[in-house]
């Protein structure tokens, strides 16, 4: 692309307003790079990655990036041999944070059902290393912070110092406050001075305290002494830093070497972070300013709907349509000065830029775009929206150059073409160049003032007219595009307007030849003809959609009508079994109250005629349900009895109305276990339905532990034979570790199980502490303790379930 075009058009402006949207300064650095794309399936291909991903961030939010280190030079000197330090480290861990949750944004987004063809290759790139990001934050508290567990030896140097330093602050406090040195003593405080463990004396006792002077005050009035009696120890100590640099160096070289066998893969993961961050940013920019994925081609159409230039004001800019290619190869824009002319050729220019590197653009649905080989704008020197400075002289040149290195699919844009010369020659040239254009079929879009290039379009097949319109009684353009309408001289209405004599107009219009008088009168017929069809079409348009809109309505209050009656007639169906489920029983109890009366009164009663009785009561009952059934329609869905099972397969059981599987096949008695729940039980063979296929849903694969269900169904046997006794949250965020904790605990609950543990680690406390505080108040939890010895001991918590 051509470079002047680029800055020209301000392409520059709108790549700072998608650079804010990114997150990364690598993800700014790429949008910085981009250039527009002259090949159409590469354009394509970058406007799908910019829909995806406005479609993932609408129903997923953001994509969770944050501030990212540059990777190359932190892992360039791991292969180089070298040491990573603390920062490096971090930096590594932050970049696999960011990966592991990158993998989980996407892996939420494809569970809901949703598919991502072309994003899925930037996201399945990435590879997660939560085992190592774990250590490294286990073992780095913050840049030259290490935990104390880091290792083992360092946990012993430590607790060693840690003793000594007790055993130094104890000596010194006998010392400052022993009724011997009180008067050698100047303030009874322990300070440190070049690291060593020091009491502030009087100078005057320099000589009579024992020890090691290692400072002295500004005013020279106290010296900082080390007693003698701490010395020793306060040697051990700097003996047992040295060993705990030691370790700290084995630290980071242990840590430095599990990063070495990934560098490739930590940089590609890098990479396409950035990626990812410079294609959320493009969505983001279509979010915010309300931009439309449009229709691609190669053919040089354009059609822009209600465009709006992006670096202005959108609420105030007038949005335009203009279209150019199809009908016509040029378009000829004519009109007042400030009235929109240069705004329109920068907006075309613009968004077949913006379109080119995957931006969706600022306009209605169904604007169309072409993606051009090049595209050359000519607009003046230093020309911007609110000015012009342009000569003769650097219109030539530019459009020399243009005329040079144009190709056949280019798009050529010409801002007052031939103007800043004799007008008469200046017209010449403007036709004889866009005839050039013409006959070549070079898509050219030029503004104007002269006459006659108006008339060159109105006679020239393949040139069409257009003109910013301006209104008369304000003196204000109105920023609107008329396409197929001349601009016409409006000298003479402003100068009526602004109370130029009518004798001085009379006498300007004589001057006029009469071939111009009568073309003036024939663009005001033409505008006004122009607008009325424009009217009458608006108000087509207004008719249709208010049907459109009233059809939906309708179909809308159907639906609403169609769910309520469905609703109606199940709740009928629901509470009508219910009184007939109730009759039954009622009538098996009283069978059994006159059975237990006649036992009691040893009186002989007819058992056939009871149970006549009740099959006509069974009859009647089924009967009833038979014609409900078909009153609202359910019994065209009832499930079909079997004749068999196999086992494995899934059944209703009819009285109990609950699904289940088949554990064991029929026995002798004509009965079958099924397991329901976690609880196996046997059922007679005829109580079992069939489930249809299509009332089986497949459920979306849920993480258990960090782990996916491969099970597509579940009826609350998945969790009882998966679940584990024990959650990992080492290395989390309290923020991270709770909905984890929490979610474990509702399935540990649903499992049936009664004790269960949580791994948090040692560490710092924080996690161990967040977590007790959430198992203070969980429903589930009945009691929680921290473990003994063999069970982990603080490293973890032992929960005891309701």
């Amino acid at each position: 692309m051509n470079e002047k075009t680029l800055y020209k058009l301000e392409f520059h402006k709108v790549l700072e307003l998608v650079k804010m949207q990114a997150a990364t300064e690598g993800g700014k650095n790429l949008i910085s790079k981009m250039l527009p794309s002259s090949d159409l399936d590469i354009v394509k291909k970058l406007q799908e990655e910019t829909a995806e991903a406005i479609k993932m961030s609408i129903k997923q939010g953001k994509l969770p990036l944050a501030k990212l280190h540059e990777m190359k030079p932190i892992l360039k000197r791991v292969e180089m041999g070298a040491i990573l330090g603390s920062g490096e480290l971090l930096a590594v861990r932050d970049t696999m944070r960011m990966t592991r949750q990158v993998r989980n944004y996407y892996q939420d987004a494809i569970a809901t059902g949703q598919t991502y063809e072309v994003l899925s290759e930037q996201f399945e790139t990435l590879t997660s290393y939560a085992i190592l990001e774990r250590e490294i934050s286990r073992c780095i508290l913050a840049v030259d912070q290490f935990a104390d567990d880091a290792t083992p030896e360092l946990f012993q140097i430590r607790r060693q110092i840690k003793n000594l330093s007790a055993k130094i602050k104890e000596a010194l406090q006998n010392i400052i406050h022993s009724s011997h040195y009180q008067d050698m003593i100047q303030d009874p405080v322990i300070t440190m001075r070049r690291e060593r463990y020091c009491v502030p004396v009087k100078v005057e006792y320099k000589g009579q305290f024992k020890g090691i002077v290692h400072d002295q005050s500004a005013t020279g009035a106290t010296v900082f002494i080390e007693p003698m009696a701490v010395v020793e120890l306060g040697n051990e100590i700097k003996s047992l830093e040295s060993k705990e640099q030691e370790e700290i160096e084995k630290l980071l070289i242990d840590l430095t070497n599990q990063i070495a066998p990934i560098t490739l893969e930590m940089n590609i993961n890098y990479e396409y972070l950035v990626k990812l961050d410079a294609i959320f940013a493009r969505s983001e920019f279509s979010l915010k300013y309300d931009c439309r994925q449009p229709r691609l081609n190669n053919k040089g159409y354009i059609n822009l709907k209600k465009a709006r230039h992006p670096l202005l004001n959108k609420e105030t800019v007038v949005p335009i349509d203009v279209y150019v290619g199809k009908k016509f190869t040029s378009l000829l824009i004519t009109g007042p000065n400030t009235g929109g002319k240069t705004v329109t050729l920068k907006t075309i220019g613009l968004f077949t830029l913006m379109a080119a590197i995957g931006l969706q653009l600022p306009a209605a649905e169904e604007s169309e775009i072409a993606v051009f080989e090049g595209i050359y704008a000519d607009l003046g020197d230093e020309q911007s929206i609110e000015q012009s400075l342009s000569t003769f002289s650097s219109h030539m040149t530019n459009i020399v150059e243009i005329l040079n290195d144009m190709s056949l699919n280019s798009l050529v844009l010409l801002d007052e073409v031939g103007s800043g010369t004799d007008p008469i020659e200046g017209a010449a040239l403007a036709m004889s160049i866009l005839e050039h254009l013409r006959k070549q079929q070079i898509r050219t879009v030029a503004t104007t003032h002269y006459s006659e290039l108006k008339l060159y379009a109105l006679s020239t097949d393949g040139v069409e007219n257009a003109s910013a319109e301006f209104n008369v009684e304000t003196l204000s353009p109105t920023y609107r595009l008329l396409i197929g309408v001349p601009g016409k001289s409006n000298a003479f209405a402003i100068s009526t307007k602004l109370g130029l004599p009518k004798h001085l107009i009379d006498d300007a219009k004589e001057f006029l030849q009469k071939e111009n008088v009568k073309m003036e009168d024939i663009l005001v017929d033409l505008e006004q003809s122009k607008r009325m069809a424009e009217i009458e079409s608006e108000r087509a348009k207004a008719y249709r959609a208010e049907a459109e809109r009233l059809k939906e309505e309708i179909q809308n209050e159907r639906k609403k009508i169609d769910k309520a009656k469905k609703k109606i007639l199940e709740r009928a169906e629901t509470k009508v079994k219910e009184l007939l489920k109730a009759a039954e029983l009622e009538a098996d109890q009283t069978l059994k109250e006159v059975r237990a009366v006649a036992r009691d009164a040893k009186v002989m009663i007819d058992e056939r005629s009871l149970q006549n009785a009740k099959q006509k009561m069974t009859s009647t009952v089924e009967g009833q349900k038979k014609r409900i059934s078909k009153i609202t329609g359910s019994h065209k869905n009832a499930p079909k009895k079997l004749t068999s099972v196999q086992v494995g397969e899934e059944v209703m059981v009819a009285s109990l109305m609950q699904k289940g599987i088949v554990t064991k096949a029929v026995d002798n008695n004509g009965k079958v276990e099924v397991r329901m729940g976690i609880m196996p039980m046997k059922v007679n063979l005829s109580d079992l339905m069939r489930v249809e296929e299509n009332e089986i849903k497949e459920a979306p694969k849920k993480k258990v532990h960090g782990k996916s269900s491969a099970s597509g169904v579940s009826y609350g046997i998945g969790k009882a034979a998966t679940i584990s006794t024990e959650v990992d949250v080492r290395g989390m965020m309290v923020d991270e570790a709770n909905p984890i904790v929490d979610k474990y605990l509702d399935d540990a609950y649903l499992s049936g199980l009664k004790q269960v543990t949580i791994i948090h680690g040692k560490g710092t406390g924080a996690l161990r502490a967040g977590i007790t505080q959430m198992l203070r108040r969980h429903p589930h939890v009945a009691a929680h303790r921290p473990g003994t010895f063999g069970e982990g001991e603080m490293g973890v918590t032992v929960v005891t379930i309701k």
